[in-house]
């Protein structure tokens, strides 16, 4: 007789909600979540925990010599983590994969209508348009002290925005600031020779 398979997850409802566990969320790769991460895990997850994956993220980026950006987008029905990424310009000499393009490449052929976007800055120009133009309904915003302005770029075009500041994000991308102008610069505008 053969025994009954029962499936153990990882993370389930029951698994406490600390920055420990949704740093390890942030690095395991997306595709491997569903193996690992029980349904009931995932309705725990308020805006303020997806938003500190986000810049969890945007740590990664900082540390791996990049700009601190990150992006996760969930499933708005389930609010299972469909994509996620973050910034990296420096370390794939890649000068728009930022965290909100890295986050949708990572989600794939998906209907974004379905999903929100978490961000732990303000989008720029370029990911603003991705954004509308891949038909996302809602971006919650982590950042719009160190950069802002598209907001309302997103909401003329039917996109619910939230700004959902998180203290720890908006620290980290200021010292990024001061310790990295040019590169910011870069980041933003590109490597102009004329400087604005």
């Amino acid at each position: 007789m053969t025994e009954p398979q029962v499936e153990i997850k990882l993370f389930s409802a029951s698994t406490p909600l600390n920055d420990a566990v949704l740093r390890t969320l942030a690095h395991l790769p997306t595709r491997s979540l569903g193996l690992l991460v029980a349904d009931e895990f995932w309705c725990r997850l308020s805006d303020a925990d997806l938003m500190r994956i986000a810049v969890l993220l945007a740590e990664k980026s900082y540390l791996e010599g990049g700009c601190p950006i990150g992006a996760v987008i969930i499933d708005n029905a389930s609010r299972r983590i469909v994509g996620k990424g973050h910034n990296t310009l420096v370390q794939e000499s890649h000068p728009y994969n930022h965290g909100e393009t890295s986050a949708i490449r990572d989600a794939g052929r998906i209907d974004f209508s379905q999903t929100t976007l978490f961000t732990s800055l303000s989008p720029c120009n370029i990911c603003t348009a991705l954004l509308i133009n891949r038909g996302f309904n809602r971006v919650v915003v982590g950042d719009v002290s160190s950069a802002g302005g598209n907001e309302q770029t997103l909401s003329n075009h039917g996109v619910a925005v939230k700004v959902l500041e998180d203290s720890k994000g908006v620290a980290l991308y200021q010292q990024f600031r001061r310790e990295q102008p040019e590169l910011e610069r870069e980041d933003w505008l590109g490597l102009r020779q004329n400087k604005d």
